[in-house]
């Protein structure tokens, strides 16, 4: 194995992904700063009062009050209309998101809820909500410039910065949500995913040698689901000072049960339990954090529901099995089928089973392959991107996608029974039909 590029995860990666996966933790972390942003504008707006009353500058200061006073409408305004304003607009984006699962796959809410743009709209709309509601706190009844304390001037200029910036957010927000109902950028978004977790991913094959012998087994103890990604930071630190060698015994995306081994442990005693605590994350769907597969498979999803008889969109499949070839040609020089994870001393100290070229071929190919019979456009991009990756594996990967082609083939023959539209089915083309 060669880890040239590779650098070791962060132990903080997986909680940084994770709370990607979540819509609350950044709105409610742009609620705080929003409040402590106010605290100190309004400090500010003190400091400037009691410095202009200091000085004896009580003319500045009424027009202070007066500024201030032209502004307070504004800031009602604002504040009386952002909560409406933020349920009308995720209503319709909730829309278009469904739509565009319905459209090609429950699994692109995802790319929604991980948008930066979208988690950024929210924070500073409810940023803006909350500012200006303390803003309406800070202004005084009196307008006597020897008796106020503080005048909101600071405070209201933050305000209409904020509208401002709503107003452009809310721009760039509505162009995401209508590329998210888009098949090219949703598919593209996807394979740039993909490749993601291809560089986060040591390269690694069977020819590392052999472990030491197997002293035990760990069964995972959480509830039941989707193992979605394992802390490989935390492991390695553990087997390490354990020192023995984990392996990962389910693949991840795997369905795991309480009971069941997750991890084996070779070479000496296993470590203590509370030291593998947040160390395998178990949820009720994939994510793409670590999940090889993962995008091949939403990228197969897709173009299935566009081979459905309900939807009849092989231009739409013709567009995933790009991103697929795409794919699998970045994969077909690469070693695949075990990771392993080392330490700072270059030990191995983690084994990780991933899918191999096989796996990878099977998954992007086999069910398309099934669906695409009854569509030249189909079976003719799949023809050529079969011969392009062909021409890019080595002879000992070769075998998989020889056998897709000649079951392809065989089943155009079946399937179509006059030549002439046989011989058009299986002329590889890039485009399809262009």
């Amino acid at each position: 194995m060669t880890d040239r590029g590779y650098r070791p995860p962060r132990a903080l990666s997986p909680l940084r992904e994770h709370l990607r996966e979540t819509f609350w933790f950044a709105p409610t972390l742009t609620l705080i700063c929003a409040v402590v942003l106010w605290l100190v504008a309004s400090a500010v707006d003190e400091q400037i009062v009691a410095h202009l009353q200091g000085e004896g500058a009580y003319d500045e200061i009424s027009d202070l009050v007066s500024i201030a006073e032209d502004t307070k409408t504004i800031v009602v305004t604002v504040s009386s209309a952002m909560m409406t304003f933020i349920g009308v607009v995720f209503s319709i984006s909730l829309v278009a998101v469904q739509m565009a699962s319905g459209q090609l796959t429950p699994r692109v809410v995802r790319i929604f809820v991980r948008s930066r743009i979208s988690k950024l709209t929210l924070s500073v709309f409810l940023a803006t909500f909350v500012f200006s509601l303390l803003v309406l706190s800070s202004y005084e009844s009196t307008v006597d410039p020897r008796r106020v304390v503080s005048v909101p001037f600071l405070q209201s200029v933050l305000t209409a910065l904020l509208v401002g910036l709503s107003l452009l957010l809310f721009i760039a927000y509505v162009s995401s949500t209508l590329r998210l109902m888009q098949v090219g950028p949703v598919v593209d978004r996807i394979t740039r995913d993909s490749f993601h977790v291809l560089r986060r991913m040591p390269e690694g094959g069977p020819q590392e040698g052999a472990l030491p012998a197997e002293t035990g087994q760990i069964p995972h103890a959480g509830r039941a689901g989707v193992l979605r990604d394992v802390n490989v930071a935390r492991l390695v630190r553990v087997a390490r000072r354990q020192g023995v060698v984990l392996r990962l015994i389910p693949r991840l995306g795997d369905f795991v049960v309480p009971g069941t081994p997750v991890l084996a442990v070779h070479g000496g005693p296993a470590p203590a339990r509370h030291a593998l605590r947040y160390t395998v994350s178990v949820g009720v769907e994939r994510t793409l954090h670590q999940d090889l597969a993962f995008g091949l498979r939403q990228l197969s999803d897709i173009a299935l529901r566009a081979l459905s008889s309900a939807v009849n969109d092989p231009t739409t499949a013709v567009q995933c099995l790009d991103r697929i070839v795409q794919f699998l040609a970045a994969v077909a020089a690469l070693p695949l089928g075990v990771v392993h994870h080392r330490d700072r001393k270059g030990a191995v100290r983690l084994v990780q089973d991933v899918p191999g070229w096989a796996d990878l071929v099977d998954l992007g190919f086999e069910e398309i392959r099934r669906c695409a019979t009854d569509s030249p456009q189909v079976t003719r991009r799949l023809l050529a991107g079969i011969d392009d990756l062909v021409a890019l594996a080595g002879p000992e990967r070769q075998g998989p996608l020889l056998r897709h082609r000649a079951l392809l083939v065989q089943a155009v023959e079946r399937s179509v029974p006059e030549a002439a539209e046989r011989e058009f089915a299986l002329l590889p083309d890039r485009q399809g039909i262009g």
